[in-house]
């Protein structure tokens, strides 16, 4: 098996119900409804190979979810091929569920007043994990997450990054060989996001699992992908190295400031491209090259209390690469 992941021309609609408003409009479409055809994927294809770690981008409605779900079998394509690991995923094959797993950040899969290892538990049951194989499984996880003194804690008393981390654990008991993450670090505080990187990148690194990643966070991409698809309004506009993407449409980085009084304060054009300027806080755009000169020249002559140096948002690389009419 060369290939991980196949979407060859992967085409999605959904017939969706338009309702005018008010109780009127409810009764109207309830009665004689109107139809319209959503295009949520145009004809995208792209191929993952195995043990690669792939980030997948794009704005809200942009079609992540939608590929995410077809690849694992929730959703029925409209047109095109797909396969996972030669299965194709909508069939739900048995086999085939064994060997993956789809983590979304924003959806719970806990039982929310049990603790956690009742989840766990119910999952050896359903994937037929052999007792000793989950019992390894379970405690590798537990020392990766560091979650051993919550496994017992109702799941609603936890909070979001240690839910985050009891998912998982919940998706990874049965040792999949192909992980869908969408947007697992959303919500959570930076410390929190980290753990969950490191842990991203320790799985992938040890079982050379194939991992498709959304995320909004451009940390998460930085620290993790070495190559990134980026998807628009169903149709992919760059699939390529990460590094190459920045160079191209992240060329600058953001200087955001604290200042503790208003001296000297329009000279800040000197540093940097002022883009946002509302006392005491100020954001520079500069090259990346020069990012850490600027800082160092912003702390030494201005009244600074506190300084970050930041990415920019990835919905702005993505904008830049639409308008740049890069990639496939």
């Amino acid at each position: 098996m060369d290939r991980a992941i196949v979407v060859d021309n992967l085409v999605k609609k959904f017939e969706v119900t338009e309702k005018a408003p008010g109780l009127t409009g409810s009764i109207k479409s309830l009665i004689s409804p109107k139809k319209k055809i959503i295009t949520a994927l145009r004809g995208i294809s792209f191929a993952v190979q195995p043990g690669e770690l792939v980030g997948f981008i794009g704005p809200n409605g942009a079609g992540k979810t939608t590929t995410l779900k077809i690849l694992s079998g929730l959703l029925y394509p409209t047109e095109g091929f797909v396969g996972v690991m030669e299965f194709d995923p909508w069939k739900r094959n048995p086999e085939f569920l064994k060997q993956i797993s789809l983590v979304m950040g924003q959806k719970n899969q806990l039982w929310w007043d049990l603790p956690a290892i009742e989840t766990f538990e119910l999952n050896r049951a359903i994937y037929e994990i052999p007792t000793r194989a989950y019992s390894e499984n379970l405690k590798e996880l537990v020392e990766l997450l560091g979650i051993g003194k919550l496994l017992n804690t109702p799941v609603r008393k936890l909070s979001l990054g240690q839910r985050m981390r009891m998912e998982l654990t919940a998706a990874l008991l049965h040792k999949p060989k192909v992980l869908f993450l969408d947007e697992p670090t959303i919500g959570l505080d930076i410390i929190a996001q980290q753990k969950i990187r490191d842990f991203i990148y320790e799985y992938n690194t040890k079982y050379g699992a194939t991992i498709l990643l959304t995320s909004h966070n451009m940390d998460d991409l930085t620290n993790l992908a070495r190559r990134v698809i980026i998807i628009n309004d169903g149709r992919i506009l760059y699939d390529g190295a990460f590094e190459e993407l920045i160079t191209k449409f992240a060329k600058e980085k953001l200087i955001k400031a604290r200042l503790s009084n208003e001296n000297n304060i329009s000279d800040l054009e000197r540093i940097g491209k002022i883009k946002k300027l509302s006392f005491p806080e100020v954001v520079l755009s500069v090259p990346r090259s020069a990012a850490a000169v600027a800082a160092s020249e912003l702390l030494q002559n201005f009244p600074v209390d506190d300084l970050t140096i930041e990415e920019i948002p990835i919905e702005e690389v993505i904008r830049k690469a639409f308008k740049g009419g890069s990639g496939k």
